[in-house]
C-alpha cells in the first residue's frame, strides 16, 4: 500500500514513524552525511574569525569589545533555543500521532526563527551605521559577517523547509512518507540552534573579554 494511503490511529501509529520505512531510514543516514558537511564548513568559518579577529588595519577599526550588544545577543540566543524547544514538542505530537498539534508548534517555531533573523538583521544595520563595521572594513568584519551571516542563511533555510512542510501537508495529514520529513527538518534546526551556541560562546562572549 502507497505510504500516503495508509491509515492510522494513535494506537496504530508506530513509535518512530521518522524511521518504521526503509525510505525514513534512509533519509535519516542521508541526513548526518549532509551534517557531516555542514560541520566541516562551519569548522573552517570558526577557525578563519579566530586566526582574523584581531586583525584591523589600525587602533581606529573597531574591535568585537567596542561593538558588540550583549544584550541584544542574549535575547536573540534565548529566542533561537526557545525556537528548538517548541521544535521537540512538535517531534513529540508527531509521534503521538497529533497532527494539529506538530503543526501549531512547527509553525511557532518558524515565528520564532523569523524574530530571530529581524533581530540578527536589525544588529548589522546598527554594527555598520553606527560603527561604520561593514563586510569590507577589515579582515575581522569580514570573517565576522561571514561566519555570522552563513549561520542567518541556513536559519532562513531552515525556515523555508519546515515553511513548506506545513503548508504541503496541511491537507495530506501526517502519514509514514512525511513524518521522517518533518523529523529531518527538525533536527536540522537542532543543528543551526547549536551552531548558535558556539557562535554566542565564542564570538560574542569571548569578543568581550577580549
Amino acid at each position: 500500500m502507497n505510504l500516503l494511503e495508509q491509515k492510522f490511529t494513535p494506537e496504530t501509529w508506530p513509535e518512530h514513524p521518522e524511521t518504521y520505512t526503509q525510505e525514513g531510514k534512509n533519509k535519516f543516514i542521508g541526513f548526518w552525511l549532509f551534517l557531516a558537511g555542514e560541520t566541516v564548513l562551519f569548522a573552517s568559518l570558526f577557525a578563519t574569525y579566530l586566526a582574523l579577529k584581531d586583525s584591523v588595519p589600525n587602533s581606529d577599526h573597531a574591535l568585537a569589545a567596542d561593538i558588540y550588544s550583549l544584550e541584544l545577543v542574549f535575547i536573540m540566543t534565548a529566542i533561537l533555543l526557545t525556537s528548538s524547544l517548541t521544535s521537540v514538542y512538535a517531534i513529540y505530537h508527531m509521534r503521538n500521532y497529533n497532527f494539529k498539534q506538530m503543526q501549531l508548534w512547527f509553525f511557532i517555531t518558524v515565528l520564532l526563527g523569523l524574530s530571530f533573523l529581524a533581530l540578527e538583521i536589525y544588529e548589522f544595520t546598527h554594527y555598520v551605521y553606527e560603527y561604520s563595521f561593514t563586510f569590507g572594513s577589515s579582515a575581522f568584519s569580514s570573517a565576522y559577517y561571514t561566519l555570522v551571516g552563513t549561520h542567518g542563511a541556513h536559519v532562513c533555510f531552515g525556515l523555508g523547509w519546515i515553511t513548506a512542510l506545513i503548508i504541503r501537508n496541511q491537507k495530506r495529514g501526517l502519514n509514514l512518507y512525511n513524518a521522517p520529513k518533518y523529523y529531518v527538518a527538525s533536527l536540522y534546526w537542532h543543528f543551526i540552534d547549536l551552531v548558535w551556541v558556539f557562535i554566542f560562546s565564542v564570538v560574542y562572549l569571548m569578543g568581550m573579554l577580549g
